[in-house]
């Protein structure tokens, strides 16, 4: 079976059902490019990213979404006071319902009861900066759909290491083959308190190396299913709408949380604090691992795995 099993002990793990970032303002852009220009950075960018498509017809269909998100991507960037930049990921061949019916597949649950233990008290001394990667607590960024799996197997990876010292990179394919409920459908859509009641009640998960993520639905394997290398024994709910409890779990662990994600410049964005509006429609799994200030702006550390970011998104608070 490979390594030993890690046991957590008496550990917690928080889900916070949502983060409210603010709103920015679209301006006139400047850029000016021609189509053949245009048509040499599609080029580009398909090598960059290994895209390759079934017809000349899609090729031809995808460098018109191309077209449109630069466009989205230029206009956006031409404000210098922007806290955030967009650029051509690997995304940028996408209109924003293919994003979200690929990449964002969590789903609302029931109400649940939430935690009151880590609400703010007075005498609360929480530090200024939290970043659970210099640690070595957050796994490097992993490319893939199902949200709600990922964003829940990082928070597991990461109170493991904070309890144990080892960092093992868990099975995401184990919770999508294995871990289906009545809203928990496999890697189009599900919930992370379903995939922490599964980790508990099959007493741990698997490793990633043993189990990996195929980006596909599949059947429970049975034999790796039974091989528990980490653990967990339970799981509280952060108070929605209160990002003061939200650092304070945070800066016990990295923290599972659903967001709405806008569309477009959410799914084209590279670097800085994101600003961008969001409603109340969750639909979006990501893992919290740190906050601070920048420039007077506050802003968590998002572990953003459908992204792709290797830095970390950073969102206002």
């Amino acid at each position: 079976m490979g390594s030993p099993k890690s046991i957590i002990s008496k550990s917690l793990l928080f889900f916070s059902t949502l983060l409210i970032l603010s709103s920015a303002i679209d301006i006139e852009n400047s850029v000016q490019r021609t189509n053949d220009q245009v048509m040499t950075m599609y080029e580009s960018w398909l090598v960059e990213h290994g895209k390759s498509y079934n017809s000349l017809d899609e090729k031809e269909m995808r460098f018109e979404i191309f077209k449109e998100n630069l466009r989205i991507i230029d206009d956006h960037n031409a404000d210098a006071n922007r806290s955030y930049s967009l650029g051509l990921n690997r995304f940028a061949d996408l209109t924003d319902e293919e994003y979200r019916s690929t990449y964002l597949g969590l789903k609302r649950g029931p109400k649940t009861d939430v935690s009151n233990q880590y609400m703010p008290k007075v005498g609360d001394a929480l530090p200024d900066y939290v970043d659970w990667r210099t640690v070595g607590a957050v796994v490097g960024v992993k490319n893939q759909a199902s949200c709600w799996a990922f964003s829940a197997v990082a928070a597991v990876e990461g109170i493991n290491k904070i309890v144990t010292g080892n960092l093992i990179s868990l099975s995401e394919q184990e919770l999508v083959d294995c871990g289906r409920t009545q809203i928990t459908k496999g890697c189009n859509r599900g919930l992370m308190t379903d995939a922490f009641k599964f980790i508990i009640n099959n007493g741990g998960i698997n490793t990633e190396n043993n189990y990996p993520y195929t980006a596909k639905d599949g059947q429970c394997n049975l034999s790796l299913k039974n091989q528990k290398y980490v653990t967990i024994d339970s799981y509280k709910n952060v108070p929605s709408y209160n990002e003061m409890a939200l650092k304070k779990a945070v800066a016990y662990q990295p923290v599972s949380v659903g967001v709405e994600s806008e569309g477009g410049k959410f799914k084209l964005y590279t670097s800085g604090i994101y600003t961008g509006s969001c409603g109340t429609a969750v639909d979006h799994g990501v893992t919290i691992v740190g906050y601070g200030t920048e420039r007077g702006m506050d802003y968590w550390i998002s572990k953003d795995n459908p992204l792709g970011v290797n830095d970390g998104q950073r969102s206002s608070a």
